[in-house]
């Protein structure tokens, strides 16, 4: 048993006799002594835990780039490996004040506040316990690096690797960079699907986290796709407002589909290069950012997107892997906005060799003369 000393700052004495405070993961039993000189005096057992490790409370002022944040997320960077619903609970026990007071997970941190964090018992981890990222993603990874700056990392992500893990992925994008670059808070601005290629942005700082969010709450993000439809695209450069159902169910996967109850969705489509009657490619803007978005949208105008095995158009499909398409036609070619500070940000990254490469042949006169792009049944998913 050891005596500690704690300041007097309640408003009234809390009486005496035992009382049994439950940790975070560990019991710590007090017995109130009495009050000598402004202070609590207070004898505390803390039974040790088998490899667990325990500070002391920490009182950590907020700065520049920390106010902003949500508290969670604060929390989160503070108290790295404890998970979030652990940090969770220490918010709702009151473990966990800002100048004082108890605070909520959601609660935006200012400018000195002072948040109190409570000592955490942790295991330590064992080598088996972190998961090993495979070279090859991690080399991959590296390598797709388009451009940085002291806010921003921009990624042309490759096809087929998750932007994290999740849904049945142990890693992807985030965590490969985050083990390529352990020493920065790097952290999603935004997100791709996976099968899409192209800009992804990743930020550096909070602060930038902060204000590319913002950004793209008030709609001042440009995002730029190329993508390749079926068939002759004649509805010029085409806007589409249409409500999209994010939530629904299909053989229990996940299915976007436009309906009256959905939320907001608009897209805005313009063609670059016709191919006959057999394909279009368009380039392509988002003004929300749904899931799927672009891929339903595309669908809805009855013009599915090449090579997407959910909602696109089985037969054509099929024609387009004879030109050697193996993946969904789908390119994050563009990203720009303002900075409010001052200053454009804007990037572009190439469509990738295998994309280039169907273009080629769709443009060859060669090439032999493609089926019919009439609808055909479409994959059900």
């Amino acid at each position: 048993m050891r005596r500690v000393h704690q300041p007097l700052t309640m408003g009234r004495p809390i009486g005496y006799g035992p009382a049994i405070i439950r940790g975070t993961s560990v019991e710590t039993i007090r017995y109130v002594l009495g009050l000598r000189r402004g202070f609590w005096v207070t004898d505390t057992l803390i039974p040790q835990s088998a490899g667990g490790t325990r500070g002391a409370v920490r009182h950590v002022q907020v700065d520049e780039e920390q106010a902003g944040q949500r508290l969670d997320r604060f929390l989160s960077r503070l108290l790295e490996n404890v998970p979030k619903s652990r940090i969770f609970r220490l918010v709702r026990r009151g473990e966990v004040r800002v100048n004082g007071k108890r605070a909520s997970p959601e609660q935006r941190l200012q400018l000195n506040d002072d948040v109190r964090v409570p000592p955490v018992s942790l295991e330590p981890r064992t080598e088996s316990a972190t998961p090993r990222l495979p070279s090859k993603l991690l080399e991959s990874v590296q390598q797709s690096i388009l451009q940085e700056d002291p806010r921003l990392l921009v990624i042309n992500k490759p096809a087929g690797i998750a932007v994290h893990g999740g849904s049945g992925v142990s890693f992807g994008i985030i965590e490969a960079l985050r083990a390529l670059r352990p020493d920065e808070s790097l952290e999603l601005v935004h997100r791709l699907d996976r099968d899409t290629s192209g800009c992804l942005l990743i930020s550096r700082k909070p602060s930038s986290l902060r204000t590319t969010h913002a950004l793209l709450r008030e709609g001042e993000f440009e995002k730029g796709y190329l993508a390749l439809v079926r068939g002759k695209w004649n509805l010029g450069k085409k806007r589409i407002d249409a409500p999209l159902r994010t939530d629904l169910r299909v053989g229990g996967e996940r299915t976007v589909r436009v309906h009256a109850s959905g939320k907001s969705a608009v897209t805005e489509f313009k063609p670059v290069q016709f191919f006959g009657n057999r394909a279009t490619l368009l380039e392509v803007s988002l003004f929300t950012g749904r899931t799927h978005q672009i891929r339903v949208h595309a669908e809805h105008a009855g013009h599915p997107v090449a090579g997407d095995e959910k909602y696109g158009d089985e037969a054509f499909n099929e024609s387009m892997r004879g030109l050697g398409l193996e993946r969904m036609f789908l390119h994050a070619h563009r990203v720009a906005f303002e900075w409010p500070q001052g200053g454009e940000f804007a990037v572009n990254a190439p469509l990738p060799p295998e994309l280039a490469a169907v273009l080629d042949s769709l443009a060859d006169k060669r090439t032999h003369r493609m089926p019919d792009s009439r609808p055909s049944r479409r994959t059900k998913s």
